[in-house]
């Protein structure tokens, strides 16, 4: 298969180390126009945790569709994942300027149900992704682990849904910072070990994650699972086919949009004790 976007040290170092940066798929002018139309979201809607942290986000907000299904974007995907590409969901990670919110050190695969880890997050970053203002950092190689066990701490400050941190030790002289600017994403494996630090700089940090599957993935902790087909074709039936809005929270986007997240929030939250302090899931399932 011919490269799309990536060269082929950037394909060499991803199945090497679980993940690659930067990856340029937009200019900073247009990331900007982006991260004005998700603040203008974010006032609207009296702050974005109130949707769960963005999870699937794109049913509602077309400038989150568009990010999801930018050309450039699932080019980068594909070279790594191949031609058949949905989108299970997004998640926004948003440090305001001189905040304690942090990313404790996590495999996405923990909690998420799925059968594979034919799972791709592109990290969109909608302002500067710096060591100071608390980028990714990823422990290369990791990828390669199976499941290892997590433990639960709630963490108000914890981005995470359920501030899960790895329960193994890691060595943070080996991690490496994945720092981009606007317009630029990075890619990485659902089982790549990966945390960040708080916001020490001037400007917020703002970062939508893009989860992309491949449709042999199921999901085996509940039914009825939904992911946005953008690329190639469906052969195996496992998620219901969704359609993105025709306009901001189009009614029956909507509609589909709480369905699915209050089945997501079941699988997220399943035998967790309590919830962490910044979601309350009977609001999130009814916004």
């Amino acid at each position: 298969m011919v490269p799309k976007i990536l060269s082929a040290e950037q394909a060499d170092a991803y199945e090497r180390d679980g993940f690659i940066h930067p990856i340029r798929v937009m200019t900073e002018a247009e990331a900007a126009d982006y991260r004005r139309r998700f603040e203008a979201y974010e006032a609207a809607q009296g702050g974005w945790y109130e949707l769960s942290k963005g999870q699937k986000l794109y049913l509602l907000q077309t400038w989150n569709a568009e990010l999801a299904s930018h050309p450039r974007i699932l080019d980068a995907v594909e070279d790594v994942m191949g031609p058949d590409i949905f989108v299970w969901g997004t998640s926004l990670f948003v440090k305001d300027a001189g905040t304690e919110s942090f990313v404790s050190w996590h495999q996405d695969s923990t909690y998420w149900g799925l059968s594979e880890p034919d799972v791709v997050t592109a990290w969109v970053a909608l302002s500067p992704a710096t060591r100071e203002s608390g980028c990714m950092k990823m422990m290369p190689g990791t990828h390669t682990w199976d499941q290892v066990p997590h433990a639960d701490t709630l963490a108000a400050d914890n981005l995470l849904t359920r501030g899960q941190e790895i329960a193994v030790e890691v060595d943070e002289a080996d991690a490496a910072f994945v720092e981009l600017r606007p317009g630029e994403i990075s890619l990485h494996n659902i089982r790549t070990v990966h945390a960040s630090e708080p916001n020490r700089s001037a400007d917020r940090r703002i970062g939508l994650a893009i989860r992309y599957i491949a449709p042999h993935v199921r999901q085996i902790n509940a039914d009825d699972d939904s992911a946005w087909l953008v690329r190639g074709e469906d052969k195996h039936g496992h998620f219901i086919h969704e359609t993105p809005p025709m306009a901001d929270m189009d009614a029956a986007a909507k509609a589909e949009h709480d369905r699915i997240l209050a089945l997501r929030q079941g699988v997220l939250y399943k035998g967790v004790a309590g919830k962490p302090a910044h979601v309350d899931l009977d609001d999130a399932a009814q916004s």
